[in-house]
Parts: C-alpha cells; structure tokens; sequence
C-alpha cells in the first residue's frame, strides 16, 4: 500500500514540476533545483543550471525557479533590480503559462491514463438484465425506500442498460433523482434525496447504497482456516448461520462480525449429497471463516477503438473533477463534514490502493489522484498555483504587479493555511485508524474446533 501510494505521487509530483520546469526553460528562466521529495536531500546531482534530486519524504516535491516568490521565502534576493533570466522579469503571460505547467500536465495525465485503461482492458460492466435477483439494499438505500429484491428499471425515466448507472455519482449526488423499481411485479418511484453525499460522508461509507443481489457458493477454502477446520468444501452452499438464513453474500460479513472467536454452526448443502449437512466452525477474531466465494453473476465486456476510448476517458476525468467540484463546495457550504471528506496519505493510500498490487487499478488510482493535484492546485489559495494564476492575471488586467510584500505575506498566509490543512488531514487519518472498531471477540472464551479426521 505504501509502496503504491509512493510510486503514483513520485510520478504525479515529477510530472507535475516538469510542467513548471519545462516552460520556464523554454521562457529563458533559470531553474536552479527541481526535487521530488522534500529535504533532507537522499541524492543530487547538478546537470547545467539545475540540481536534480530526491528528497527523503517522499509526500511532494519543487521546483525553484529563480526571481519567484515561493514556498522557500526567499525574498532577500528579490530586492535586487530583476535579471533577464529571473521570472520576475519575463511578460506576465509567459509567467502565466510557467505557473499553470503543472495543472494542464496533471489534467492530461488523468485523460491520458483514463484513455489508455479503455483501450486497453475495454469497458467492463455489469448488464442489468444480468441482476436476476435483484438490488441488495444496504442501510442508507433502506434508509430512502429501497428493499432487497427491487429491480431497477429506469433512471429519471430512462431505461438502465448497465448497472454500473444505478451507482453513477453524477446521479445519487445530483439533484432530483428518480430510481422506478419494481417491486413484487409492481412498478413504483423512489426520490433520491438531494443531500445524499452528505448522507453517506456521515455514515463513513460504511452503510453503503445499492449492490447486486449475490447468492453464492464456496469456491475454493484457505487451508489450516476455520472453514477448512470445519469441514467446508469448494462447491459447498450455506444455507444458514446459527439457524439464521443466509442468500446474499452481502448478509454474511454482518453474521460472522456477531460471531467473532464465537463456534458457530453452518447448514450446507453439497453436490451429490442428498440432506442438508451441518457443520461446526469458529470464526475468526477478524470475522472470517477463510474461505473465497464464487458468484453466478457476470461481468461484461465491450472492446473499444482509439476515438471511443479518447471520448471515454475524456468523460471520465470530467466527471472525476465535477465530483470533486461538488464535493469541495458541499463541504464548504456546511452540507458535508470535513472531517469525513478529506483524508491524508493514509487514508488516500487505503481508499484508493488497498493491500494488494493490480496494474489496472493502480493505474486507474494514479489517474484519480492526478485529477485531485489538478483541482487542488488550481484553488485559488496563495502558494498554490491557482493562487500564483489569480495575482498573475490581476496584474495582466490592471497592468501592475501586487507589491513584493504584498506577495511574502500572501506566500505566508498561503503556506499557513496548507500546512493547516495537511496537519488536520494527517490528524483526521489517524483518528479515523484508532476510531475504527478492533477485533475483538464476542465470545468470552473462544471455542476451539479440532481439524476434522
């Protein structure tokens, strides 16, 4: 996770500062370092003008162009009369197209990435004529109307084709969305409520929305597991828990979460077996029983050519941003908390990376985070290069640069207000990771099951 999280922002952040870089060379700037990572310096070496290194915090990076006021605060150096290399001295356009490098390279990147995922995996999706049980209803659809069992058929009255529409963000946080289901043959609406973002920033993303319906069966068991204690075989089904139903996949985790370290007792049934078998296994303190389940639903996949790959990923990053957009003026406006919409390195490292190493979704997650540097970068906030991009085009307009104080204390209100929110982001991630409920056991002694001869 670590590692995954490390090597998209060394990538993003490299990118992003070549973007500063590159122009400001072709302008005739002079660029004296360009870093990824923060000090203490791990490796450097000078190259012309410029010192290439790697600094030991691997959580960002700079470039410093000579004449500019940025984060270093070295304004001493600027009350000298400007040189002709210094950014100070080139036309207020050229300095324009240096400070917004690295956001247009970050945008593109994310198009870029988005593009070559479609072209080459295609689209994956799941048909809803597929979904033959079927929505699984978690608490916060429960919550609005929904049931386990509805069967979505349009969406603000046009027919769904694919389910991955039922779970759209532009719709669920949008504003007058219609879902018609139907239920026990009948057809009926049901109102998505505008403030559902905040809904489910309030639950943590805990409660969940709207899944397909799973029934499921074993498909294979993790040895010296409490399944294969207990005697469970790929192939079998579980039919009940303690005498409770069991249909849905979704239903299970909540049953086995009520019986950590706890002996449970499983009803199965099992191909070429003619009765229901009855097995005994303890769950885990995690609340697992070890086993990997196979579904009966399928997904799709559709190939795409270059163009409708392009307008695909296109599609996608303005989406990524318009979610973005909304979330940040939701969370401005009061309607969703901050404390349960930003996250840190640890909590982007969680949501978007995750245990394992997949190269689609790595590369869909790098591509997720180059939109974000794109759209935080632009806020209009001193120190960050929206800010620069508003001073610039004020003086563009006015024909008049701000003051250079004027610049060091809109630098240092700038940097303030970041290492603020950094520090509220890093403290929010950490809070989220001890808050988080451990494993503990519900039984006050575990029962042991002895493996099966």
């Amino acid at each position: 996770m670590i590692g995954q999280l490390i090597l998209a922002l060394s990538i993003l952040v490299g990118l992003h500062e070549a973007g500063h870089m590159l122009p400001a060379k072709y302008f005739g700037m002079r660029v004296s370092k360009f870093f990824i990572g923060f000090p203490p310096t791990v490796y450097s070496k000078k190259i012309g003008e410029t010192e290439y290194g790697i600094g030991s915090i691997p959580l960002g990076g700079f470039v410093k162009i000579e004449g500019m006021v940025d984060e270093s605060m070295d304004t001493e150096s600027l009350k000298a009369e400007p040189e002709p290399w210094e950014f100070r001295s080139k036309p207020a356009w050229q300095r324009l197209i240096v400070m917004l490098g690295g956001i247009t390279v970050n945008f593109f990147l994310g198009i870029l990435i988005f593009v070559g995922l479609t072209w080459v995996n295609g689209e994956s999706y799941v048909s809803n004529s597929e979904v033959k049980y079927g929505i699984y209803a978690h608490k916060l659809a429960t919550s609005i109307g929904f049931q386990t069992g509805d069967k979505v058929l349009a969406i603000n009255g046009k027919q769904v084709e694919k389910f991955n529409e039922v779970v759209d963000p532009k719709i669920l946080f949008g504003t007058n969305s219609v879902y018609t289901v139907e239920r026990k043959h009948e057809r009926m609406d049901i109102k998505i409520p505008n403030d559902m973002l905040k809904r489910l920033s309030e639950s943590g993303g805990k409660d969940g929305f709207i899944s397909p319906a799973q029934p499921f069966s074993v498909l294979r068991v993790q040895k010296g597991s409490a399944a294969d204690l207990g005697g469970l075989q790929a192939g079998d089904k579980i039919l009940a828990i303690n005498d409770q139903p069991l249909t849905y996949f979704q239903e299970l985790k909540p049953m086995l979460n009520d019986n950590k370290c706890c002996q449970v007792s499983l009803k199965v049934a099992r191909k070429n077996v003619d009765s229901v078998l009855t097995l005994k296994c303890t769950v885990e303190k995690s609340g697992t029983l070890g086993f990997n389940p196979a579904f009966e639903l399928k997904e799709s996949r559709e190939e795409k050519d270059f163009m409708t790959s392009l307008s695909i990923g296109y599609n996608d990053a303005i989406d990524i941003l318009k979610f973005n957009f909304l979330g940040f003026s939701k969370v401005f406006s009061g309607e969703v908390s901050a404390s349960q919409s930003l996250s840190g390195p640890v909590g982007i490292a969680t949501e978007f990376f995750g245990g394992s190493f997949n190269w689609s979704k790595f590369w869909r997650s790098t591509a997720i985070l180059s939109l974000i540097l794109a759209f935080m970068n632009l806020l209009p906030i001193p120190a960050l290069d929206g800010g620069h991009a508003v001073f610039l085009i004020y003086e563009m307009i006015v024909r008049r640069a701000p003051s250079l104080k004027f610049m060091e204390w809109a630098q240092r209100i700038g940097m303030f207000l970041i290492l603020g929110l950094m520090v509220f982001a890093f403290g929010n991630d950490f809070y989220k990771l001890f808050k988080k409920e451990p494993d503990t056991c519900k039984c006050e002694k575990t029962e042991l099951v002895e493996p099966r001869k």
